[in-house]
């Protein structure tokens, strides 16, 4: 593998700094955030997928000026629903 001028400048600086062990860790954490990246990608394209079929079957609400405040409710409503799932506690075995 081949970095560029600048990639290599750049991870030679943070060697100096300590931040990284190695080369190798460099390519690690480089990957790790491509992986990552890919499956942001892939989630946002699945998501945007689904959109597209609520749309075309529609599987959606339309909000304007008079019912707005519906909206509103509703992210407070599925915010506090995922706020309590991130709260619950974990079963015991």
């Amino acid at each position: 593998m081949h970095l560029t001028p600048d990639q290599e400048a750049f991870v030679r600086e943070e060697l100096a700094r300590g931040r990284l062990r190695s080369v190798e860790e460099a390519t690690e954490l480089a990957f790790d955030l491509w992986i990552k990246d890919e499956k942001n990608r892939l989630q946002f394209l699945a998501a945007l997928e689904e959109a597209e079929r609520d749309i075309t079957t529609g599987n959606f609400t339309e909000y304007n000026d008079e019912n707005l405040h519906e909206l509103v409710e509703d992210i407070k409503r599925e915010a506090r629903a995922k706020l309590a799932d991130v709260k619950a506690p974990i079963p015991a075995k």
